[in-house]
């Protein structure tokens, strides 16, 4: 397991500056441009063109429960519910730092370790590619369980999303939570967070 800091001068990391990461993470802890340049014959051969890569992070409180935050209304997708995450910046030391940073910003969670990354389950696509809300970029998204400092307290940005909830299987499964309709984001999405059952199941 190696250790990593992001730089401290950026106000927009969260004040802790160091978090683990598990060795089955070593693809991610580069920065993005060199991430695409290892990977440029793979996205050629597969006539992928990407603009930006993109993160996720699934976040489990003690119950065993993933956290899901809703998309505020007047965004894109209004209203439905994903991880935390968000496109990892050219200036973040590695993709690790982007995805951190996103969690910070997003609900104000310290990452403390990147415990695995999270696909969309066994056999799947191993690159998921999709263009932003208004169709001028192509990103890849990966997602990673990530442990964090504490769970006690979600601060959420009210710029992006408006809401949050600690889900289980079953309720992700139905999108619903008790009487609350719960919509995730779109069908990749609810992948992801499934996937993140099964891999802890598992173990």
């Amino acid at each position: 397991m190696s250790q990593t800091s992001p730089p401290q001068e950026n106000p927009a990391l969260p004040p802790k500056v160091l978090f683990d990461v598990d060795d089955s993470l070593e693809e991610w802890c580069v920065p993005v441009q060199q991430w695409l340049d290892t990977h440029k014959v793979k996205l050629e051969e597969r006539q992928v063109k990407l603009d930006r890569l993109a993160t996720g992070c699934v976040v489990v409180n003690p119950e065993g429960k993933v956290l899901l935050i809703q998309r505020a209304s007047h965004d894109s997708m209004p209203n439905r519910w994903e991880i935390p995450g968000g496109a990892a910046d050219d200036d973040d030391p590695t993709i690790l730092h982007g995805a951190a940073r996103e969690l910070w910003e997003e609900t104000k969670l310290v990452a403390k370790r990147f415990v695995r990354p999270v696909t969309e389950g066994p056999g799947e696509r191993d690159l998921h590619v999709f263009p932003n809300s208004t169709k001028t970029l192509w990103l890849c998204r990966f997602s990673f369980e990530v442990e964090v400092e504490s769970v006690s307290q979600v601060t959420l940005d009210a710029a992006e999303h408006q809401d949050f909830v600690w889900a289980s299987e079953d309720e992700v499964r139905a999108q619903k939570i008790g009487d609350r309709d719960i919509p995730i984001t779109h069908e990749s999405m609810t992948s992801v967070i499934l996937e993140s059952f099964r891999l802890r199941n598992k173990n």
